[in-house]
């Protein structure tokens, strides 16, 4: 079981760092958000992996720590709101600009169209 449980991690790590080094906007959400679920797993994955065991301290022999369970808990609301603020932000640029690229150079697009500050000079 933990080998599958760190494949799992692996690749969801691979998949969201290819995805996040993507230059839309939409592939950055998801690859940040698959790298969420990865941290989500491995989080969960330090308090023990203990199959029917329960996750409070009492008479039991075996137990598994209830804070890595309550830190995803944590974890997954946190990433739901900011998967939601990115989404929103996302669609604002999309509408601002006509288009989703992630441009690190924008004085490529406005030389072309006669704006920016070479337009004027």
């Amino acid at each position: 079981m933990e080998a599958l449980v760190a494949s799992a991690i692996g690749i969801l790590t691979a998949v969201g760092i290819y995805l996040t080094l993507r230059l839309r906007t939409f592939p950055v959400i998801l690859g940040l958000t698959f790298l969420s679920y990865a941290v989500n797993l491995f989080l969960f994955a330090s308090g023990r992996l203990a199959v029917n065991s329960a996750p409070i301290l009492g008479r039991s022999e075996t137990y598994s720590d209830p804070l890595p369970q309550a830190l995803v808990l944590t974890a997954i609301v946190i990433s739901f709101g900011m998967t939601a603020v990115m989404m929103m932000m996302a669609i604002g640029g999309h509408l601002q600009a006509g288009h989703d690229r992630i441009d690190l150079d924008a004085r490529d697009e406005t030389a072309g169209r006669g704006e920016g500050p070479e337009a004027g000079a």
